[in-house]
């Protein structure tokens, strides 16, 4: 039993698992312990959107280059004396080189400089806040009122303290003679991922209400004492378990907001487990993954008069902008990013309730369904993803074959073509290097067609790529997607209509296919009474989920399975989001990345 117990203690400590009661007991805890140990940040892309200045690669964040940003934008000057034709440029230099920051808007001049500073407290790593901005010639105090750890955090990045803020509350003894005017304070706001105070936001409201100032108090190891109910940040930092899932970026590197099974103090939970503070619901970005943070938002408060709400309608009023609202400039900076465009039928008609058990398909309602034909047969399936590409199971082709098949787009009947279909000759085949033809590991393959004659690309008009996902957050255990194809009835009759039908996906499913199933790599879908599912036939075809905007993922491709249509027996697809690298290395970044660009 003690033994046991020192295991315990040793994942607690050393792994990040330290999970504890919140401060209701009733309450279950909304961390999901299993998720920390992949040690998330605001640099992992599998769970938030990289900034306009990054780029998603193996699910991180790194650093684009200078040249990669939109040339729009407004000239920003550096802290390395050198100006940059817009904001995104900027920050790709410092992202490249962390000790060139922001300064301010416009370009560089010989006067002006940014300082924050920390006043009156008992070390070099506390005390009451002042600023002194571009183009004002006096120090200033920053107001209480506007002042969180959001803000915080960014300060002490600010001054040299990479783990951030412990905390906004301290002991401060200013001068008795030091006649302060909280009247005159300033108020800030950050999102807090900004690495200087400088791209903040500072307005001034007249006013003659008591304000009091903002104080902090900077993370230090001599300053940090964890204790049993500490939540243990990626950064190395410790704070109040407590203060974990609540919306607020305590740690600084979000890796307290990133594993979340629920959201405390009414923030936002986002399906990938991400709690965003609650003014970013209807702020007209979108920052869940899936974009639900912006569904039903018709008449919701402007995005401008978010977070403040704690100003009367006559301060507002009254509020003096006295640097520029760079978030604005990222947020206009990612308007200009290239887009892609997938997932969304001409006559897309929402399909609810209802391949073994499916539906016929309409001409037109699944686009990116192709089926493959070998000699006079089509025995699988695929998914149009953009340009020449086609994806599809890697048990489905072979290489050396590749005159033998053809692409059939457009098909939804064997017996009766129509205008829309058309079938196109194929120029090579990719199987992944890593698949396994006994175990269905990496079963993923793709084709590319053959461009016409005098065309550079190819273009099929009956044809809308379905998006391939980045992200293995993006649809969870219990969601609805749709798996299509000409497979074989449950009882071996042959089908000769595309028919389509709805199945849930399945969270662990090595309760069913013990020591074959490898959850990174594959993905359960079925029905509780197994009426639909996948069968003989079916194989490389499309298992697709939307997501709240309506726009359809190729989230699986039909793998493998035993006694398809039997209740205890999911389909198990070969999970694309796992291969987004993959498939982005063969294919071009450029034609699949929808994001994070």
């Amino acid at each position: 039993m003690k033994l046991i117990h020192i295991v315990l203690l040793f994942l607690c400590f050393h792994l990040n698992l330290c999970v504890s009661s919140t401060s209701d007991p009733s309450q279950e805890d909304p961390v999901d312990s299993k998720c920390l140990l992949k040690k998330y940040t605001h640099l992992s892309c599998t769970k938030v959107f990289c900034q306009p200045w990054q780029k998603c690669i193996d699910g991180t964040c790194t650093c684009k280059l200078p040249y990669q940003c939109p040339k729009n934008g407004t000239s920003v000057c550096s802290t390395n004396g050198k100006s940059y034709p817009t904001y995104c440029h900027q920050k790709s230099f410092e992202c490249l080189r962390p000790g060139a920051k922001f300064l301010n808007q416009g370009t560089c001049t010989a006067e002006g400089k940014f300082n924050v500073s920390l006043s009156y407290g008992n070390t070099d790593s506390e005390g009451i806040v002042e600023v002194k901005l571009v183009d004002q010639k006096e120090k200033m105090f920053i107001c209480k009122r506007s002042w969180s750890m959001t803000e915080a955090n960014v300060a002490c990045v600010d001054l040299g303290f990479q783990q951030g803020a412990l905390s906004t509350q301290g002991r401060f003894y200013p001068p008795t003679d030091l006649h302060i005017n909280t009247t005159e304070c300033l108020h800030v706001q950050c999102r807090g991922l900004e690495t200087s105070l400088a791209e903040c936001t500072f307005t001034k409201k007249r006013t003659k209400i008591y304000q009091g100032l903002a104080g902090v108090v900077c993370y230090t190891q001599d300053t940090a004492s964890p204790t049993d109910r500490s939540f243990q940040c990626v950064n190395g930092k410790s704070i109040a378990w407590e203060k974990a899932c609540n919306g607020v970026n305590d740690c600084g590197d979000q890796s307290d907001e990133l594993c979340c099974k629920g959201c405390r103090d009414q923030s936002f939970l986002c399906k990938s487990g991400v709690c965003i503070p609650s003014q970013y619901k209807c702020n007209g970005e979108v920052d869940c993954l899936t974009g639900e943070d912006e569904v039903g938002c018709e008449g919701a408060r402007l995005p401008e008069t978010q977070g403040l709400s704690h100003s009367t309608q006559e301060e507002k009023e009254i509020e003096e902008l006295l640097t520029p609202d760079m978030d604005v400039e990222r947020k206009w900076t990612k308007s200009l990013l290239p887009t892609v465009s997938c997932g969304i039928p001409r006559n897309m008609h929402i399909r609810r309730k209802r391949v073994v058990g499916g539906k016929p398909a309409q001409v037109g309602e699944f686009p990116w369904q192709v089926a493959i034909k070998e000699e006079e047969n089509i025995n699988c399936g695929g998914i149009y993803i953009g340009g020449c590409w086609i994806l599809t199971a890697a048990h489905c082709v072979r290489p050396s074959k590749a005159h033998h098949y053809g692409i059939w787009t457009g098909l939804v009947s064997r017996v009766k073509y129509t205008t829309a279909s058309a079938i196109q000759k194929v120029q090579k085949i990719i199987v992944h290097e890593n698949y396994n033809g006994s175990t269905y590991q990496n079963d993923i393959a793709l084709i590319e067609m053959k461009k016409k004659a005098n065309h550079k690309e190819c273009h099929f008009s009956n044809s809308i790529p379905a998006c391939v996902p980045w992200s293995p957050y993006l649809f969870q255990p219990n969601d609805r997607c749709i798996v299509s194809g000409w497979g074989r009835e449950k009882d071996n009759q042959k089908v000769f209509s595309l028919k389509w039908g709805e199945v849930k996906l399945i969270g662990n499913c090595s309760k069913f296919y013990s020591n074959r199933y490898y959850e990174e790599e594959m993905q359960c879908a079925g029905t509780e009474d197994g009426s639909i599912d996948a069968c003989k036939g079916d194989s490389g075809g499309p298992l697709v989920c939307m997501d709240a905007n309506n726009v359809t993922y190729v989230w699986g491709i039909v793998s493998w399975g035993e006694n398809c249509g039997k209740p205890e027996f999911p389909g198990v697809y070969t999970k694309v989001a796992n291969y987004f690298d993959w498939i982005s290395y063969h294919v071009g970044r450029s034609l699949i990345s929808q994001y994070n660009v």
